[in-house]
C-alpha cells in the first residue's frame, strides 16, 4: 500500500495558494481522470491548543473540483515541481476571490481533499499550511 503523508507549506495571509501532489491510487499508481468519480475539499483552521480541533473555513466547506481541472493522466514536471524528477498529477489552484481562505497570520490551516474512485476506497490528500 502506498504512504500517506501530508504536504507541509506556507501560505501568505489572504492570498491563494497552487497546490500540487502526486497522488496514487489502491494500485499504487498514479491517479488519472478516468479513475476518478468526484473531487471534493474543505480547508480547516486547526486549533492553536489542539489540532485535531478543526474549524471549516465558510465557502470552503465541501467545494467540488472538477477532476479535468485537477488531475493530469501523465506527470507533470515543469518550473513549479521541485520535489523530485518523476512530477505531480494533482494541481489546483485554490480560489479566493469571492471567500478569503486564509484569514489569519501565524495560524495552521488544513486544506483536505477527498477524491472519489470510480471504484475503490476514498483517497484523502491533505496540506498542511501555516500562514504568514
Amino acid at each position: 500500500m502506498p504512504i500517506a503523508s501530508d504536504v507541509q507549506g506556507y501560505v501568505f495571509k489572504n492570498s491563494s495558494i497552487i497546490l500540487l501532489a502526486r497522488i496514487v491510487g489502491e494500485d499504487g499508481l498514479p491517479i488519472t481522470t478516468s479513475t476518478l468519480s468526484s473531487i471534493d475539499y474543505t480547508i480547516y483552521e486547526l486549533g492553536e491548543a489542539n489540532p485535531d480541533t478543526l474549524t471549516a473555513i465558510t465557502g470552503h466547506t465541501s467545494v467540488s473540483v472538477t477532476i479535468a481541472d485537477t488531475v493530469f493522466d501523465q506527470l507533470q514536471s515543469d518550473e513549479l515541481w521541485t520535489v523530485d524528477t518523476e512530477g505531480y498529477n494533482f494541481k489546483h489552484v485554490l480560489d479566493v476571490s469571492v471567500d478569503q481562505a486564509f484569514a489569519k497570520a501565524g495560524v495552521q490551516y488544513q486544506v483536505r481533499f477527498e477524491l472519489t474512485p470510480t471504484s475503490g476506497q476514498t483517497i484523502v490528500a491533505r496540506f498542511n499550511l501555516k500562514s504568514r
